[in-house]
């Protein structure tokens, strides 16, 4: 064998033994999620537990709640939590609402856990849930669509249900949504986001709720692209991208991780080490434009999705840890 081959084979699997698995991470520490917010790891938790809409706008940097008729709290979430919060987009009226934290302190490698439910009849959306940095660090989320980022000053990754043109029923499979300096240029001549998933994405469950935890990790320093993604469902590893991982070919579109294919060359998210994550950034965006995108000719008007137990913390973060153990 090849010493190049050997040393790919080293990475993925160097890769593979760093993405956890189950319930070794921060909430096993605290069962239930009780008290997790005052985990050291822990950056951001919000359970929806307490006051109402009102009351987020004290807790969260920035929030958008068009005419107060994006954002509420709603009866229910997952293991019997008393309250989540309901997102609801209206065609014509709004684009749905987002709620936005500038973290208490910047670093390099960030997880972010969220529970998500998307109704029944979910259409396709055109953006969600994304976490990443700006120098400086801002109050409220930042433009730059179709533009590629310098390197010293925006990484951004969103994880969000995409529906390759129609190719895959509504809301779409799970895909990372990454915009950095390395970001290949569309066929068009501006810089959309580049779409990263495999080439057997997860697909998104509708009715339900599902635990969704992404990782980013920074490239180590500016010249070394050995920068990492991360996706776990429900506990489970589901995608890891990284150094030496298999994938097809790039595109201005992106690049879907495929056994067989060539090693990834690496992420070298930015040329600055002084550039950091330090926000999450809770959106549901719905537009006409995400129905065209996906060839549906008569977009529904109403479109709702719940959130709740978010978790933001430097460690692996891992679902819920039951409070009583199962019976066996």
């Amino acid at each position: 064998m090849q010493k190049p081959v050997i040393a790919a084979i080293g990475l993925m699997v160097a890769a593979c033994m760093a993405a956890p698995v189950g319930q070794r991470g921060v909430a096993s520490r605290h069962l239930g999620d009780t008290q997790i917010g005052r985990d050291p790891a822990v950056l951001l938790h919000e359970d929806f537990e307490t006051g109402g809409v009102a009351d987020l706008a004290r807790r969260w940097t920035e929030i958008s709640n068009k005419d107060d008729a994006a954002l509420a709290l709603t009866p229910g979430g997952p293991d019997g939590s008393r309250q989540c919060l309901q997102m609801t987009a209206t065609l014509g009226k709004n684009t749905g609402g987002h709620l936005y934290r500038k973290l208490p302190r910047e670093c390099d490698t960030l997880y972010a856990r969220f529970y998500v439910r998307f109704a029944e009849d979910a259409p396709y959306i055109h953006h969600f849930v994304h976490l990443g940095g700006y120098r400086p660090a801002t109050d409220w989320p930042q433009g730059g669509a179709g533009e590629r980022p310098n390197g010293d000053e925006r990484i951004t990754v969103g994880i969000e249900p995409h529906g390759a043109n129609g190719r895959y029923p509504a809301p779409g499979v799970w895909t990372f949504y990454a915009y950095w300096h390395e970001m290949k240029r569309s066929a068009d001549g501006r810089y959309w986001g580049n779409g990263i998933r495999s080439s057997t994405p997860a697909v998104v469950p509708k009715g339900r709720w599902q635990c969704v935890e992404a990782m980013v990790k920074l490239n180590s320093s500016p010249d070394k692209p050995d920068g990492e993604l991360a996706l776990w469902l429900d506990g489970k590893p589901a995608y890891h991208i990284g150094p030496g991982t298999p994938r097809g070919a790039w595109t201005g579109m992106g690049f879907e991780t495929r056994k067989g294919g060539e090693p990834f060359e690496g992420f070298r998210w930015r040329k600055s080490a002084d550039l950091k994550l330090n926000f999450f950034w809770l959106l549901h965006y719905v537009t006409e434009n995400a129905a065209r995108q996906n060839n549906v000719a008569s977009p529904k008007a109403v479109n709702r999705v719940w959130f709740d137990d978010i978790v933001v913390a430097t460690e692996y973060i891992g679902p819920k840890a039951p409070i009583t153990s199962p019976r066996s």
